[in-house]
């Protein structure tokens, strides 16, 4: 599994829509509220120009590509936090994924009703980040509790984490999420296990009409503009039109997205902005049987990079050899890398690169 994202929004902001485009799924999207009940799940093949090159080269029998899993959760109101709209089960979910793609809506419609009535992308973004606040603060002072009640034996490392998610809590009654509030490494076990939903990177997904997508907007500005100011990334499509090109052939879909003015689908635009948003990089590995596309985080060492595969390989990492994405394209042959001594060999302290066509040595 490469990484994972919660669909989060307010009801008929086009979550389920989105998810079913990305997916290729059918499940429901219906113009009410509270579609959604049960969150959905789908894994999607993360689409790789350079994994497609490579297997023009090696030419291996099998290739398998990364992949990225969507859960789509169902739509949260004002009150989620304390469990309106069923709420409290909603946001437990958004605990286990590894980013939020938060949708927006910004297209008007008489045949889909607004929970609010009206279309305010900047109101509705705050009425979810409202809700993920209250939820993260009501899990911060359950942790405090215990915590001071184990620091009245005198204990100077409860009273040190007591008044650490003290400052916490008070971070984000002031309305800013816990992803900026500054964390020394003494306390960063303790921040980790607390799981805040506002510690997770976002990707802001305005939810436009097709006639906005190729030109300026001024809801998705608004968006944009959010996003920015709160270090986060945003990027507009049209679920409505993304699910229209889902059902296309490969070609036709090339088609499609220049007839309407774009160079990339909606799936691409996403999967992009999530590696960008979690720091993320792909690099590759091949033997006779396959080809096969890898995710870790920028700055992954070797050894853990070999445990991304099997945790027999980290434990008994010797070696990577490395050959280079640029030159494998360059010089077209894995023999001729080798006779050019362009196959590099890297002990522990390697970082992985984008695009490194690694070869693992280890014992067991």
């Amino acid at each position: 599994m490469g990484f994972n994202c919660g669909i989060v929004g307010l009801p008929n902001s086009g979550k389920s829509t989105l998810f079913n485009a990305l997916t290729k799924s059918n499940v429901p999207a219906e113009a009410h509220p509270f579609c959604t009940i049960q969150p959905n799940v789908g894994i999607v093949a993360v689409p790789d120009d350079k994994l497609d090159k490579l297997a023009s080269i090696f030419k291996p029998p099998k290739v398998v590509p990364t992949t990225i899993e969507f859960v789509d959760i169902a739509g949260l109101v004002k009150g989620a936090s304390k469990g309106e709209g069923l709420g409290n089960q909603f946001l437990a979910k958004i605990r286990e994924v590894d980013a939020i793609i938060h949708t927006v809506r910004c297209f008007e419609s008489e045949k889909v009703s607004h929970v609010y009535e009206t279309i305010d992308p900047i109101r509705d973004i705050e009425i979810i980040n409202y809700e993920l606040i209250l939820k993260d603060i009501e899990t911060i002072e359950k942790v405090l509790s215990d915590i001071k009640n184990k620091a009245k034996s005198g204990d100077k490392k409860y009273r040190a984490e007591a008044d650490f998610l003290e400052g916490l809590k008070n971070h984000l009654l002031s309305g800013s999420f816990a992803k900026t509030f500054s964390v020394n490494d003494f306390f960063l076990e303790l921040f980790n296990r607390l799981f805040l939903l506002t510690s997770k990177p976002v990707l802001f997904v305005a939810n436009v009409s097709e006639n906005s997508l190729s030109v300026d907007d001024v809801a998705f500005s608004k968006v944009k503009k959010y996003a920015e100011e709160n270090n986060s990334k945003a990027i507009k499509i049209s679920a409505k039109i993304e699910c229209e090109i889902a059902e296309l052939p490969i070609e036709e879909q090339k088609i499609f997205l220049a007839d309407i003015g774009l160079d990339e689908s909606g799936l691409t635009k996403v999967i992009r902005s999530g590696y960008s948003i979690l720091d993320l990089i792909t690099f590759f590995t091949h033997n006779e049987k396959e080809l096969r596309a890898w995710t870790v985080k920028r700055g992954t060492h070797a050894p853990q990079a070999a445990g991304k595969i099997h945790s027999d390989f980290e434990k008994g990492f010797i070696k990577a050899e490395v050959i280079k994405y640029d030159d494998i394209i360059k010089y077209g042959s894995e023999h001729k890398i080798k006779e050019l001594g362009l196959m590099a060999i890297h002990g522990h302290d390697y970082v992985v690169n984008d695009g490194d066509i690694i070869f693992f040595k280890f014992h067991i």
